[in-house]
């Protein structure tokens, strides 16, 4: 007797383990980096590799999906690439070679989640907001694996962490299987071009924004273990205030269909840059002050649980029809990529040159400058 599967339990279950890799990749890759012997500079030239690849990569993988209609296709070679390019990582010795090998690994990753995100809106376009409870699978995937990684290194060496990286890539890839194919609501139509959508001021604005907020989180995914091990904490501790944020995330997700009938978009991202402005302050000055770095911490529900979910939707109404997957990849390509490279970057030099405390400054800069962006034009 087959078993169906619902197309959101499939959805979740993409989620869940894609985010279970991020859940080793976000807090501790950067120490598997470290453990080689690399340089501050140098692990954010490596860590900034996923963001340039998704600078244009997503946009290309969008339209080949909108084209060719190959949505799960694209998200399995994706999955399947990423594992061997991870086994070919134990082949190298210098930053650059490791940079080199994430650069490609990232082009091609960089295909999977924006099609994977258009799939679950167009699962739940009839409850507005329900894409978040889908979602929440991811960050559960999250905090299993931030949590029980940071255990394993309190009795294992950092040197362990690409095995780990490689299992979960492994489990993605059976997980990209369930990915359903592209449907076309009845009567879709999409607009002139995309051009036209991208030329409205209101996109630009809101585009902007988001590059801001993926900047002014480059200091934490890329040094924010780092930082709290420079400030004395165990690598259990490490994995646990990780899992802190994921919860609230959780929590933000679980309750966005509520908040997002309740509140417009603009006053939702509003508050998301408020949150950013507060909260990377917090990280940077007061990282000894347990009951402080919690706050921070838990502000994460704010900063992207929020966010994106407010974010993604934007996109679903700016971009229409069978533009959703070229939509969901421009987001991609200039938030995650342009923002997230830059704010990696970024986050490396002033680490080394003006130390932990001046460096989330300025993300938290990029923050106030984001809401500022919304604050203008932003009516969504």
């Amino acid at each position: 007797m087959s078993v169906s599967i619902s197309v959101p339990a499939r959805l979740g279950a993409y989620y869940f383990a894609f985010f279970a890799y991020i859940g080793v990749v976000a807090p501790y890759l950067s120490l598997w980096l470290a453990a080689r012997g690399y340089s501050a500079p140098q692990i954010a030239f490596v860590l900034a590799m996923p963001q340039l690849a998704r600078v244009f990569a997503p946009t290309l993988w969008g339209w080949i999906a909108d084209r060719t209609g190959w949505q799960r296709g694209i998200v399995v070679f994706t999955a399947f690439s990423t594992l061997v390019g991870l086994s070919a990582l134990h082949l190298t010795q210098s930053a650059g070679e490791v940079a080199a090998v994430m650069l490609v690994v990232s082009i091609i990753g960089a295909g999977s989640m924006p099609l994977v995100e258009a799939a679950a809106l167009m699962a739940t376009r009839a409850r507005p907001g329900s894409y978040g409870p889908v979602r929440l699978w991811g960050s559960i995937g999250f905090i299993l694996t931030a949590v029980c990684t940071g255990v394993w290194l309190d009795y294992h060496g950092a040197s362990t962490i690409l095995n780990i990286l490689i299992g979960l890539s492994a489990l993605v890839l059976v997980a990209a299987f369930g990915i359903p194919p592209r449907e076309s609501p009845p009567g879709e139509v999409a607009p002139a071009s995309i051009g036209a959508v991208l030329a409205r001021a209101e996109v630009l604005a809101f585009f902007a924004a988001c590059m801001c907020m993926s900047v002014a989180h480059g200091a934490l995914y890329a040094f924010l273990s780092i930082h709290l091990e420079a400030a004395g904490y165990a690598k259990t501790a490490i994995g646990a205030l990780w899992m802190l944020g994921s919860a609230a995330e959780i929590a933000a997700f679980v309750f966005l269909p509520q908040l997002m009938r309740r509140y417009t978009l603009r006053a939702l991202l509003l508050f998301s840059f408020a949150c950013a402005a507060v909260r990377f302050v917090l990280i940077g000055w007061a990282v000894h002050v347990l009951a402080l770095l919690i706050l921070a911490l838990l502000l994460h529900a704010a900063t992207f649980g929020l966010f994106h979910g407010a974010s993604l939707a934007a996109v679903h109404r700016f971009f229409a029809g069978r533009l959703e997957a070229r939509g969901q990849a421009v987001y991609a390509s200039l938030t995650y990529g342009i923002g997230g490279a830059a704010g990696t970057l970024i986050a490396g030099w002033a680490w080394e040159t003006m130390g932990p405390g001046f460096a989330f400054s300025i993300s938290a800069l990029f923050g106030a400058l984001g809401g500022a962006f919304i604050g203008w034009r932003v009516r969504v």
